[in-house]
């Protein structure tokens, strides 16, 4: 496969890229050599002319190029082939439940920007940028190769692609299915809707995350902020909580959270509640209300450098009552998703939050995203997930 265009970096712009990162900005070019058509192929080469590597391009977007193979090799159904196939057999590997997972992580599966999910007999796939929508069949005609899925839906209702210059969109691709399934996390089933559900229906990055929790709920009374669709109440139930009471915005949410508490036979034990989880973490802590277990897991607070300030001020404030909120001998169980909040800020958050509440903590464990969300070292970006599990000591 002969490439005709080239793209040259700047000097001093390519020591990220070289090092593994997959992402080229667009301060990052100094010329290009020949034509080419937004989502094409590209060589790359650094500014003494030596290849780095063969990606997408789209002048559109400020990441105007995205690596897919560090090798001269041609981009066609068998390198999307292979690249699957690898991802898959590192699911094999590394997971209990491999039918249910993120069978694509995009950037860290060295497909940028593509995700798919596999819900059993069923797929969802994303293509989040132009060089790989172009793809998009020869993806799925991959996919029905390999996993002869009953299904596959396409989730690209998402916003990001319209940086890209496509269409919002999502629906059957292939197949006519309910789009409410059931999915299993850990041995327990759970209903994901992968229509109207966030994202792609179903969240897989906490799968080990939950699994932690049997360790510190039993005869615990629980309370879970920003619950969505009840993963952690459900685990915490079937692992022994005495009670559970969980707070989600989502009325959509909270309904499935409870078919998927009356699905495991937990109902008696869990009270789902539609709220504002500030609002509520400030009446409970107004109320002097006391849990043994105090677990927060919202969305992130911010997408951009530009509101780091602003998603610090709100993990101070519900890890401030949150804390609060923690009989002393109990723990909190709090996340961060937000990727520009990194590790050690959101540490730095919780600690200065429980000074503020005048608690004393200790660190029981610090975890981040499931395997089937594989990290890059070169690419920090993939690296989003903070979970931490802390005891209050006094």
């Amino acid at each position: 496969m002969e490439i005709k265009t080239k793209v040259f970096l700047r000097k001093g712009a390519q020591h990220r890229v070289e090092n593994g990162h997959p992402w080229i900005f667009q301060s990052e070019l100094d010329y290009i050599e020949g034509e080419f058509e937004p989502g094409d192929i590209v060589d790359v080469f650094n500014s003494r002319q030596r290849f780095i590597g063969r990606g997408y391009i789209n002048p559109r977007s400020q990441i105007i190029i995205r690596i897919l193979s560090r090798q001269q090799e041609p981009i066609n159904r068998e390198f999307f082939k292979r690249r699957i196939e690898t991802a898959w057999r590192y699911r094999q590997t590394f997971l209990s439940e491999p039918e249910y997972c993120r069978l694509v992580y995009g950037e860290a599966d060295f497909l940028p920007a593509l995700i798919v999910d596999k819900f059993g007999k069923y797929i969802v796939i994303q293509t989040l940028a132009l060089g790989i929508d172009v793809h998009k069949e020869t993806i799925i005609s991959v996919l029905e190769e390999l996993f002869s899925p009953e299904g596959i839906y396409e989730r690209n209702d998402v916003p990001v692609r319209k940086l890209e210059g496509l269409d919002m969109r999502k629906g059957y691709l292939r197949g006519d299915f309910p789009t409410q399934i059931i999915v299993n996390e850990n041995g327990i089933p759970f209903y994901a809707d992968v229509d109207k559900g966030q994202k792609t229906g179903f969240f897989y990055d906490q799968r080990e995350n939950r699994r932690f929790l049997e360790q510190i709920v039993k005869n615990a009374e629980v309370l879970d902020c920003f619950c969505h669709t009840g993963s952690f109440a459900v685990h915490s139930a079937l692992y022994g909580a005495k009670s559970l009471h969980s707070i989600d915005i989502s009325e959509e949410a909270i309904g499935l959270a409870k078919k998927n508490a009356e699905l495991n036979g937990v109902s008696e034990r869990c009270n789902f509640e539609v709220a504002n989880a500030f609002d509520a973490l400030r009446s409970l802590t107004e109320e002097h209300r006391q849990y043994d277990v105090v677990i927060l897991d919202p969305p992130a607070f911010t997408k951009s450098r530009n509101s780091i300030e602003g998603a610090a001020r709100g993990y101070k404030e519900i890890n401030l009552r949150g804390l609060k909120l923690t009989r002393p001998g109990g723990f909190l169980v709090t996340c961060s998703c937000s990727y520009h909040i990194d590790r050690d800020l959101f540490k730095a958050i919780v600690v200065d939050a429980a000074r503020d509440a005048k608690r004393v903590i200790r660190e029981v464990e610090y975890r981040t995203q499931a395997k089937d969300h594989p990290i890059l070292p070169a690419a920090p970006e993939t690296n989003y997930l903070k979970f931490l599990v802390l005891q209050v000591v006094e």
